[in-house]
This record gives C-alpha cells, sequence and structure tokens, in this order.
C-alpha cells in the first residue's frame, strides 16, 4: 500500500488529488493536507470583486467531497519537512499543525510514500509597506474574501461619487517591483471600468494601470506576437488599443515600495521617485515561497536542498546571462532532484529564472514581472504529476514517463471585460509555448503564430462564463468531471 500526501488545495492540489484517487485502488491512501477549509475557483474571483457573483458561487467545502470520495483531509498547515524521516521515524514526513477544529494548535507528524506539495505562494503583502488588503483603501481580489472586501470598497466609491459628482481616482495593477499575474489585474481593470459606465458614473472616475511591465501585455511572458483577426499584432499594440479605447490610462515599469491611504509610492526603469494618487486601488502583491524548513535524519537543516525560495525540482538553475537562457532550462516532471519521491506542481515550484526580461532602474532596484504559473498550468502539471506517481505505484519502479516542460505547453486566458449575457465582453488570448522559444520560432518571437492568437467579442464573455460553470463542476468530481481537460 502506497501513501500519498498533498500539500494544499488549490487547482494543482486538488486535481492532483481527484486524478490520483480516481485511478488508484482504495488500498492507496490519499491524503489533502491545506490550511483551508474550501475550494475556490480563482479566476471568478474578479467577478465577486465587482459584485457580479457572491462567494458562495465561486467555493465549495473540501472536507463533505473528499469524504465522499475517499480522499483524506486535515485542515493545517506545514511547519516542516523531513524527507529522510528522523530518529524514531524511518519514513519522509511532514509536521503539521492543526488550525481549525479540537486539535487547533497541535502538531503532529504526517508521513508519506510520496509528496505532492502543491502549496502555492504566500501572497506577500508585507513584502510592499502599506499593502495589507482593505487598508489604505488599497485591496485585493487574490482570494474570495478580499475580493469581496474589494467590491465592498468600489461600491462605497461609486455610492460616493453617484452622492456628490465627486471626480476620484481609481488605480490598479501590481504591488511590488516583482509582482506576477498582471493577467488578474488587467481583467479586473476591465471589468471595474464597465461596472462605472454600467452605474452611470464613469465620466466622473480617472481609472489608471500601473504595472511593473515595461511594456502593455508583458503578463510576465515577455509579451507576444499573436493573430489577430488574420493579421500579426503585438500583444503591447492588442492591450493599448483596448486601454485607448476605454480611456484607461497606463504607468509602466512602476516598482511599487509603499502604500500610504491614497497615494501610491514608486520607482520606475528611468531610476525617479515618484507617488500616484487613488481613491481606490486594487495592487497585486509579490509572490512568494512560504518559508519551509527541511531537515535530515540527524537534524540538521537541509533547506537548500528542497527550497529555493519554491521548491527546487528539474530545472536548469546555473547561474546564466539573460542571452543564455532557454527553454530546457524549465523542469519537466516538476521532481525534487534530492528526494525522488517528492514533487512540486503549479506555483511551487522554483522557476529557473523570468520570462520576461530582467530590467533594473539607475538605482539598481529590480523591475520585471516574475513568471506566471497559474491556472492552465498548474493543472497540467499536477496531472502529470499525478499520473507517474500512478505509474510508479503500479509498475513498482520510478516512472517518469509524463513530462510537459512549460516551453513546449501552451496556455488559454480569458479576460472579461463586463458581465453579462448581452452586455459582457471577453478578450481571449491563447500563447503557445508559455516560455519563448527563439531558436525553433526565429520569425514569431519565440512563439507558434499559428497557436499563438488573439480575439475579443462576447462570445469570449460567453466562454469564460461556462469555463467557470464547467471547473466548478469538474472540481466537485461530478460525473465524468475527468473528461474536462485542465
Amino acid at each position: 500500500m502506497a501513501k500519498i500526501v498533498i500539500l494544499g488545495a488549490g487547482i494543482a492540489g486538488h486535481v492532483a488529488a481527484a486524478h490520483l484517487r480516481r485511478k488508484l485502488s482504495k488500498e492507496h491512501e490519499v491524503l489533502v493536507v491545506s490550511p483551508n477549509r474550501n475550494y475556490q475557483w480563482v479566476p471568478s474571483n474578479i467577478w465577486v470583486g465587482i459584485g457580479r457573483m457572491k462567494s458562495k458561487s465561486v467555493i465549495f467545502p473540501l472536507e463533505p467531497l473528499y469524504k465522499k470520495k475517499g480522499i483524506g483531509f486535515k485542515q493545517a498547515k506545514v511547519v516542516s519537512f523531513h524527507p529522510e524521516g528522523d530518529e524514531t521515524e524511518d519514513k519522509g514526513f511532514v509536521n503539521v499543525e492543526y488550525v481549525f477544529g479540537e486539535k487547533l494548535g497541535v502538531q503532529e507528524k504526517v508521513n508519506y510514500d510520496f509528496l505532492i506539495n502543491a502549496t502555492g505562494p504566500k501572497l506577500a503583502f508585507d513584502m510592499t509597506e502599506g499593502m495589507l488588503p482593505g487598508t489604505n483603501k488599497a485591496f485585493s481580489v487574490c482570494t474570495y474574501d478580499h475580493a469581496e472586501h474589494a467590491w465592498a470598497g468600489l461600491k462605497q466609491l461609486i455610492d460616493k461619487v453617484k452622492a456628490t459628482g465627486e471626480k476620484v481616482k481609481v488605480l490598479i495593477g501590481t504591488g511590488h517591483p516583482k509582482a506576477t499575474c498582471q493577467g488578474a489585474a488587467f481583467e479586473y481593470i476591465l471589468n471595474v471600468e464597465k461596472e462605472l459606465v454600467n452605474h452611470g458614473v464613469r465620466d466622473k472616475v480617472e481609472v489608471t494601470w500601473i504595472s511593473n511591465e515595461n511594456e502593455l501585455g508583458d503578463f510576465g511572458m515577455d509579451g507576444m506576437l499573436l493573430d489577430y483577426g488574420g493579421q500579426m499584432m503585438k500583444s503591447s499594440e492588442m492591450v493599448e488599443m483596448v486601454f485607448a479605447d476605454r480611456g484607461i490610462k497606463w504607468i509602466l515599469g512602476a516598482g511599487v515600495s509603499k502604500i500610504e491611504d491614497g497615494l501610491v509610492h514608486y520607482e520606475n526603469l528611468q531610476g525617479e521617485y515618484k507617488t500616484e494618487t487613488y481613491d481606490f486601488a486594487m495592487l497585486i502583491p509579490a509572490f512568494s515561497g512560504h518559508g519551509f524548513k527541511a531537515y535530515d535524519k540527524a537534524g540538521q537543516d537541509i533547506t537548500p536542498k528542497l527550497f529555493k525560495g519554491f521548491m527546487v525540482v528539474d530545472a536548469d538553475y546555473t547561474p546564466k546571462p539573460y542571452e543564455e537562457w532557454s527553454v530546457k532550462d524549465w523542469p519537466e516532471t516538476y521532481q525534487n532532484p534530492s528526494y525522488a519521491n517528492i514533487f512540486a506542481p503549479g506555483i511551487a515550484f522554483a522557476p529557473p529564472h523570468s520570462i520576461s526580461k530582467p530590467r533594473k532602474s539607475p538605482n539598481g532596484t529590480d523591475i520585471f514581472p516574475s513568471p506566471p504559473r497559474t491556472g492552465m498550468p498548474s493543472g497540467i502539471t499536477a496531472k502529470l504529476v499525478a499520473d507517474n506517481i500512478i505509474d510508479t505505484i503500479k509498475t513498482g519502479k520510478m516512472s517518469l514517463h509524463h513530462k510537459g516542460s512549460m516551453g513546449n505547453m501552451g496556455a488559454a486566458c480569458i479576460a472579461s471585460a463586463g458581465f453579462g449575457m448581452t452586455q459582457g465582453s471577453g478578450i481571449s488570448i491563447t500563447t503557445y509555448p508559455i516560455v519563448p522559444d527563439y531558436k525553433k520560432y526565429t520569425d514569431t518571437q519565440g512563439r507558434d503564430i499559428k497557436k499563438t492568437f488573439g480575439d475579443m467579442g462576447l462570445a469570449g464573455h460567453w466562454l469564460k462564463l461556462t469555463l467557470h460553470y464547467a471547473f466548478i463542476y469538474k472540481a466537485k468530481m461530478k460525473p465524468f468531471w475527468w473528461l474536462i481537460p485542465e
């Protein structure tokens, strides 16, 4: 009998648990350890953040579902990793601490035969002074409760404008010089702009995008050349067209360092220190590792074997000049090189380098997006990790047959730009590969132009809404859920 422990119940952890349980016989144990009691479909937090969905539409409790499906569950957080066991335990284990219920605060060892670290990122609001969500009139949509607070703040602003006719400013984008997830901020600003139109106050609100991107449409992927309506277009041109059409201003190359009440401090790529006022802001924080520690059998610290901020996997972490970076640097199996039974799909793995070109201000400050690994890549990498563990258990020998590098993996993103069956809109962007391969696709900026395209329209919103219900269905493991792709 094998015991597979999964840390985290986000997209990667939940996908891995679902596939493992479906494909393995009941003699094998599948156990999820997560501090969160609810699953959340993160992409739809955007609609919670504009009041068009309630949080109950994007979440559901994990424990009843796992109990029904034969998946173990502990509502606990990881304290430390012990891949070799210790003086009393021969098996590898993680030390966890319960965060809810009768065992609140109690620590225990959870041993495993295979470990999937799907803990995702720490939302590092503390890396930007004054950025705690809901303070200083600045908000987040990274979780469903953050999104609810954002809508409360936005509604308050809208009501104020309606009552007084006063002109106000909205600021949306990234809140740290190396923040990622520009796509979520992009989608949110489009939805906020549309809501301002719907409430009849758009003419009273200045809407501004602030980002660490060097160009619009970078999205942490160094931008892209795409097919738009049969013509070649840069993603920067597409986003500029979208913003200009909606009267959205933009500030680029901005590394936000401090937030005060209605005031953002930032440094730009020219080395200038500037400020921007606002009456409502939504800023994406930096993502960081959780600061986990790891120990060998003798209790010696071996953290560098497992972590480099995020978890070390089968990537090439050799320091190189930007010009020498390659798609070959990126991991394929998400297996830790020191411990073959430990894997880290999704956001939990340490990327070998950024995808966007690193840039520094004259003051030496790094200002560029970190690489995105959310959504579709999280699900794909989690499934391939699960399939490799399944094959290994069934054959009795380590199998790494299933592979998937972000250098040969595509991703589709649909950003809603308003909500409603007749009034909504969507901007669809599909890119292949995620990490540009400049050697293979020399004439199209590292991407296959046949698989990299953009489109806009009402159909995109319908598709986004359809995917919301499809992926909630899939996450609830309803009949034939596995037929819905990652």
